[in-house]
């Protein structure tokens, strides 16, 4: 997982262009970030274009590592195009959800590339199970599906307890278009990954159980 694709490139660089921009003119970041008052006026254009700014250069940092190192599998699996709509579905499945939960809370705003990036993990997930992950600190590789599994079901937590500045709702709902997407893509995963398949959706069957129960 270390070959650079152009469009992956093209991607960071985006990112790290438009941050940049947003770090040094407030103005800018303002305009452009997610805001829920600002959307629900018609600005809709702040669900794509929070996607590309960030906070800081950490949370920069940390979203384009993740997308180095799994975009070239979705890339070589199912080609430039279906990546990019990839990543552009689940940026707009995160902001769709985080509208969906914070609808009521017109000042509630968010920024960062999360949830696109979790799209495309999941969606690598999906298409090469077999991987393992080194995690910071964890001195053994970790099955990549254990990861993302793990890693909603902490998002579930995050939005129930609000733990943290952390926008958990855009990231479950990346993952969760990159799941979609990409089982819309590559159908032929119900016959060779039909397992996997149901593991990943344990966590988004529980937040539709838990939302319905009137816990979320």
């Amino acid at each position: 997982m270390n070959n650079l694709d152009l469009v992956t490139i093209v991607i960071i660089a985006a990112n790290v262009i438009i941050s940049y921009k947003g770090f040094g003119d407030f103005g800018f970041f303002e305009k452009y970030k997610f805001n829920v008052g600002a959307v629900r006026r018609g600005e809709q254009i702040r669900l794509f274009s929070s996607g590309f700014l960030h906070a800081d250069n950490a949370h920069l940092f940390f979203n384009m590592f993740s997308l180095y190192f799994f975009a070239d599998v979705v890339i070589a699996l199912l080609g430039v195009t279906k990546f990019i709509i990839i990543y552009l579905g689940s940026l707009l499945m995160g902001s769709l959800l985080s509208l969906y939960f914070h609808k009521n809370e017109y000042y509630y705003s968010a920024v960062g590339a999360s949830g696109a990036v979790m799209g495309i993990i999941y969606s690598a997930i999906l298409l090469q199970p077999g991987m393992s992950l080194y995690i910071f600190f964890i001195p053994i590789p970790i099955p990549a599906y254990l990861f993302g599994i793990g890693y909603l079901l902490y998002s579930i937590y995050g939005m129930k307890n609000r733990v943290g500045n952390i926008g958990h709702d855009a990231h479950f709902g990346g993952a969760v278009g990159g799941y979609l997407i990409t089982l819309a893509f590559a159908p032929w995963l119900f016959k060779t990954n039909l397992l996997m398949i149901g593991l990943l959706a344990i966590p988004i069957v529980l937040l539709y159980v838990l939302r319905k129960a009137g816990k979320m």
